[in-house]
């Protein structure tokens, strides 16, 4: 090896050496799982604290721990209560922003469930989680302080542990993207289906750059948790089931948006399996899906869409993507005053480190429609997965952003 390699693969384990003594000097290799209930209308939100759990293992990153990889609809920023220094962060956004932009909203008041992962701390800590508005404004806030000896904080995923079947193994499970595929609608009898569907849902998704070539990052398991019915709830045709999360067509009324509301249950059977990001695969004909960002995404699995549904939603849950089709200019989620922190959606407000290079390039442009409006908001190029189903890829900058986003947790 010449001089400057030496030099170079040095400076690169003083890094690895540097940043594996920040993590272990406020963290545990434990998880932290905060509850909380966001709740209120479009005059008035708040959060309040629900619970605290220790879970074995933390799945999480260990480097970058105070950075975002982008802004999300809220962030929770852990505080060293000693020093006050900012000792880790995460964005995120959840169904309850969303349901804020809905006519109910309006006169009616709700809450739900959320659940976020932080690394266990070994000292006291100030958590802070804020709410934003589609201008980028704080509209709830909440700091409250955590010590990591309250024996009140429940211990959970030690036993009891819901069983699981390694799909993928990562090339370093310690520095790497760890994912759960969780059975949604699948009786007992059914779990070959939903292994099976598992393993198609993965080499779908690695079949589309940059997952393709940076699979080996990626640590895949299958929970195997059986519902006492087989399929999902259909609220407008008079059809609910009991299954293991209790998801349902129908949310706020959107015939395909399928969700589940129960984030506990979902946190709880997960505890004790290796994961950080969700796909809950969801035995049903009828087409569907839903994707938050840095909470879950759900696909139905018994039709022609699936795959491509999978992948899309994915793009949500995980990279942050925003949607890039358009119905119209009604009820607007963004405008003129503020920029999208969803990396393929530009106002052209803030546009300064998303896609100009690409534009330098000739790999994209500015082209008006997307974020569900005709006008006003921005894409990088004429079709994307994340616009339709029948576009086999992701754009250039949606995976630009998902390199990024890779890059983030496992580099």
């Amino acid at each position: 090896m010449n001089r400057l390699l030496c030099t170079i693969a040095m400076a690169a384990l003083m890094c690895a050496n540097a940043t594996a003594q920040q993590f272990d000097k406020f963290f545990a290799d434990s998880t932290l799982r905060l509850d909380y209930i966001f709740a209120g209308d479009t005059s008035r939100q708040a959060i309040y604290v629900d619970g605290q759990c220790l879970i074995p293992r933390w799945d999480g990153r260990r480097q970058r721990l105070d950075e975002l990889p982008v802004a999300g609809n809220g962030q929770i920023t852990v505080k060293d209560k000693g020093s006050g220094q900012v000792i880790y962060r995460h964005s995120f956004s959840t169904l309850f922003q969303e349901w804020l932009a809905t006519a109910e909203a309006k006169h009616t008041s709700k809450s739900f469930e959320n659940v976020f992962l932080v690394p266990y701390p070994r000292q006291a800590v100030d958590i802070t989680v804020e709410l934003r508005d589609y201008h980028n404004r704080i509209t709830a806030s909440l700091t409250h302080t955590v010590d990591p000896a309250d024996i009140l904080i429940r211990r959970i995923g030690f036993e009891h542990v819901t069983p699981y079947q390694t799909i993928q193994k990562a090339a370093d499970t310690t520095r790497c993207i760890h994912i759960a595929y969780v059975a949604e609608g699948y009786r007992s009898d059914e779990m070959e289906a939903f292994l099976n569907d598992a393993k198609d849902a993965t080499e779908a998704l690695f079949a589309h750059e940059p997952f393709k070539q940076l699979r080996n990052r990626f640590n895949i398991v299958a929970g195997i948790l059986p519902s006492a019915d087989s399929g999902t709830s259909e609220p407008a045709n008079g059809i609910w089931k009991t299954t293991a999360l209790s998801s349902h067509f129908d949310t706020f009324y959107s015939d395909r948006y399928l969700t589940t509301l129960n984030i506990k249950d979902l946190h709880d059977k997960l505890a004790g399996t290796p994961y950080e990001h969700i796909i809950i695969l969801v035995n049903t004909a009828k087409y569907g899906g839903g994707g938050i960002y840095n909470s879950y995404n759900l696909s139905y699995t018994r039709g022609n869409q699936f795959k491509p549904v999978v992948v899309h939603e994915f793009g949500h849950s995980f990279g942050g993507l925003g949607d890039e089709y358009e119905y119209g200019n009604d009820d607007p989620m963004y405008f003129p005053d503020t920029e999208p922190w969803e990396p393929n959606l530009t106002t052209k407000h803030n546009f300064k480190g998303k896609w100009e290079n690409l534009i330098k390039q000739g790999k994209a442009s500015l082209i008006e429609g997307g974020g569900y409006q005709k006008q006003g908001v921005f894409r990088g190029v004429e079709k994307c997965r994340m616009r339709t189903n029948d576009v086999p890829d992701f754009c250039a900058v949606c995976q630009q952003a998902l390199t990024r986003m890779i890059d983030f947790y496992s580099k």
